[in-house]
């Protein structure tokens, strides 16, 4: 029996459903990502997540304007370009945020005096952006080789009025939630590496909300380990 439940997962993992786990209000949409897309930056990847989607590029480690030199590790920086017209200060306080989670995994005193920048580029936004944008990040800094002590991903959850927990909500439901919090975590011990919220919840709620998210981002690095082990098998 157990024979029989393992080749039948091993079928599942080939179609790539694993990516989307299923459980009482705990089902992340369908993911797929494909890295190496750009040939201009040292490491690429398009991340999706249901309608979501975003590129990003990693550009480094590379030389670095005098001005922002870090003597002892690699100085850091993300572009975040909406759909349309300029980024404003929603993107901004996003590309603070993507950088603060970056830059406590990269490990930058390996290339002091360096540059690295990610650039990312909104395809759609169906919700879950935040999340969208760290998970194609940290699959460009994969494809680009920059070295990490862990990889990273972001998980979002959204309450409902009533205190419903939804993972990875769309943006109909982002719109009708009493509150909206994403968290990013790292893949050695799910340790929380950034969190941004809006809306009201409770101390308690918080806490709901990231055992979701850390439980939710073992499915994440499942994914990641997939997809790369797809790429370099076929390579």
């Amino acid at each position: 029996r157990e024979r029989a439940m393992q080749s039948e997962a091993k079928s599942h993992t080939e179609h790539g459903t694993d990516s989307s786990p299923q459980g009482p209000g705990c089902s992340l949409r369908h993911f797929a990502c494909e890295q190496n897309l750009l040939s201009r930056p040292d490491g690429s990847a398009s991340f999706l997540q249901g309608d979501t989607s975003v590129l990003a590029g990693v550009y480094g480690p590379a030389e670095v304007k005098v001005s922002k030199e870090i003597f002892n590790k690699a100085t850091l920086e993300v572009i975040l370009r909406p759909k349309i017209g300029l980024p404003g200060v929603a993107e901004k306080s996003r590309e603070r945020l993507i950088r603060n989670t970056c830059e406590a995994v990269v490990l930058g005193a390996l290339h002091p005096r360096t540059s690295i920048t990610i650039v990312l580029q909104v395809i759609s936004d169906a919700g879950s952006l935040m999340a969208c944008c760290l998970n194609a990040a940290c699959m460009a800094l994969v494809d680009a080789g920059v070295p990490m002590q862990a990889l990273f991903c972001g998980v979002t959850c959204a309450l409902d009025s009533d205190g419903t927990l939804v993972l990875d909500p769309t943006a109909k439901q982002e719109k009708e939630a009493r509150a909206v919090l994403t968290f990013a975590l790292d893949s050695v011990d799910q340790k929380l590496l950034m969190s941004t919220t809006k809306g009201l919840y409770s101390n308690a709620e918080l806490q709901q909300c990231l055992a979701a998210a850390q439980a939710a981002s073992q499915h994440v690095f499942r994914f990641y380990r997939e997809s790369l082990q797809r790429r370099y098998s076929k390579s």
